[in-house]
């Protein structure tokens, strides 16, 4: 059956085609996001934050601000999964990842609260030294093993404490998993095997990155249209990315990684200051000139 357009009908039903095509093609980009980042994140162990972001800017030209909270919100169920896989293998200290959470849950807050009120450039150019970190940290995973007399006692505590302080702020402000700085502080000051601290890791960012995250929805920075497609989209990557992990070059798979990172990093550190009569109005600045 043809829809003629010059009947009000049929041009009705027409665009109501469209418009469902249009939702489902969006759909498919969102799944193809998570998809990728959690499939390259499983393959490296790393959070998909850092793939996913530069994917939301660059696929879906969303704002860094919004990514960065977007991407909070995805990584909590991340976590949840994550933590559950480890927990079976009995590869998660309660204990460690309470530490870790009860001080950087605070940070949190601050750190999203912080990156609001940065301006898109400053923010870009921060993720981007983000990004170079975190690939020069991967090629330095396999070396990393912990001191000789790793801290015990009230010494492990203070570390894991301290841990989760810096862990947090910058897990909120950047809207990433916290693996990054959390799990070479355990393998090398406290004696854990690079397994339990990505256990750990995993667990305490549940609840970190659900305070980091309403804190980025209360202000605005997190865009639910896209999650219905970007949470299954990254849980299947993650587990698909993990079950890979095993068979593929482990030493292949990291220079590569890190080599998009750095790149990527690069990009986002070449990011230049706007004219001031172009630069946009943060929301923090916003709310101070409506005060």
């Amino acid at each position: 059956m043809k829809l003629n357009l010059d009947n009000p009908e049929d041009h009705g039903t027409g665009e109501l085609k469209i418009l469902i095509l249009i939702v489902e093609v969006a759909e498919m980009i969102n799944l193809f996001i998570g998809l990728t980042a959690g499939f390259f994140g499983g393959l490296v162990g790393l959070g998909g934050g850092v793939i996913m972001i530069p994917l939301m800017v660059g696929i879906l030209k969303m704002s860094q601000h919004k990514a960065h909270g977007t991407s909070l919100v995805a990584l909590v169920f991340t976590g949840i999964s994550g933590a559950f896989t480890y927990a079976l293998n009995g590869s998660v200290d309660l204990l460690a990842s309470l530490l870790l959470a009860s001080t950087a849950i605070f940070t949190a807050r601050a750190g999203a609260s912080y990156g609001n009120a940065l301006p898109e450039w400053k923010l870009k150019k921060s993720f981007g030294g983000l990004l170079i970190l975190t690939s020069l940290i991967l090629l330095l995973k396999p070396y990393l093993y912990h001191i000789d007399e790793p801290a015990t006692g009230l010494l492990k505590i203070s570390v894991l404490l301290l841990t989760g302080i810096i862990t947090g702020f910058f897990s909120g402000m950047m809207g990433v998993g916290g693996g990054t700085i959390m799990v070479p502080s355990m393998v090398l000051l406290t004696g854990f095997t690079q397994y339990a601290a990505q256990g750990c890791s995993l667990l305490a960012m549940v609840p970190v990155g659900t305070v980091g995250a309403y804190t980025h929805w209360r202000l605005g920075n997190v865009n639910t249209g896209i999650l219905r497609g970007l949470i299954p989209g990254i849980l299947l990557g993650t587990y698909l990315g993990g079950s890979l992990a095993h068979i593929m070059p482990e030493v292949t798979l990291r220079i590569i990684f890190a080599t998009v990172l750095i790149w990527t990093g690069i990009k986002y550190l070449k990011t230049l200051k706007p004219s001031p009569d172009k630069e946009p109005i943060t929301a923090g600045e916003q709310e101070e000139k409506s005060s």
